[in-house]
């Protein structure tokens, strides 16, 4: 396939292994390699210094979220509800802001990589990364 590789249907163009967003994928790989032993769908990560967050399936239609940090923790949108007593109709509420916040960062500059053997996009995104910081964040805290 050359230089590009079609991922969901697009073209992304590899990441360079000298940028700042693989040395924070690095700093996030052992969480990575749970998530992408764990999950065989398509993954977006939105690398950032102390985490990264993973869209995984299709978005903005249909996806789910996770965030991993350099600590190897991981975190699921969809587990908020038993941990922490999340109500559904809250998580359907995120739901709609990280669609929101992704459908307004979609011209945002993406590559693909090879994270455990799987080929990952990654959009190293800071308005994005910060949007979905602070979506999650309202949760978390």
């Amino acid at each position: 396939m050359g230089l590009f590789s079609k991922l969901g249907g697009k073209d992304y163009p590899a990441l360079s292994s000298d940028s700042a967003a693989a040395e924070q994928l690095a700093n996030m790989q052992a969480g990575l390699k749970d998530l992408i032993e764990e999950i065989p769908d398509k993954l977006e990560v939105i690398p950032g210094n102390d985490s990264a967050y993973v869209f995984i399936g299709k978005p903005p239609k249909k996806f789910g979220v996770a965030w991993v940090d350099d600590e190897g923790h991981v975190g699921k949108l969809h587990t908020l509800v038993a941990e922490q007593g999340v109500q559904p109709a809250v998580v359907q509420g995120i739901s709609e802001e990280l669609r929101v916040a992704y459908e307004k960062n979609q011209a945002a500059e993406r590559f693909k990589t090879d994270i455990e053997g799987k080929e990952v996009v990654v959009t190293p995104c800071a308005e994005l990364r910060n949007d979905v910081a602070e979506i999650i964040g309202k949760v978390l805290n």
